[in-house]
């Protein structure tokens, strides 16, 4: 796993990246986060293939649990993917909600993710 830093509008994002999954369950999430947080980071950009297939099948209630960590410390978090193979209603339209409110986005390039979070963090 590697952390590209970024700063855009004085505010300082974090894009991680690497090879494989990383993000396997909350747990991950929340390590990578609290890390991130603590060295002063306001928003994360990371890619779909980094995180387990299962956040992408909300039954199991993991992205829930990890989106939830990134409400409780306030930071934006972009993930980066082609979300178009996703056909579920349930996930399209979670999809859709999260990119309406701001804070968590579905992207399709880090460009689009730091412009969106660099303009959304207050």
């Amino acid at each position: 796993m590697n952390v590209n830093s970024h700063i855009i509008n004085n505010k300082k994002i974090a894009e991680v990246g690497g090879d494989g999954v990383f993000i396997e369950r909350a747990e991950d999430a929340l390590d990578l986060l609290g890390d991130l947080y603590y060295q002063g980071f306001d928003g994360i950009i990371i890619r779909e293939q980094n995180i387990t297939p299962d956040f992408f099948d909300l039954k199991t209630g993991i992205a829930g649990e990890i989106l939830q960590k990134f409400s409780n410390y306030r930071v934006k978090l972009a993930i980066i993917g082609d979300f178009s193979s996703y056909k579920a209603k349930t996930i399209c339209d979670f999809i859709y909600e999260s990119n309406k409110t701001g804070h968590i986005n579905f992207l399709s390039s880090v460009e689009e993710a730091l412009k969106k979070i660099s303009i959304t963090i207050s």
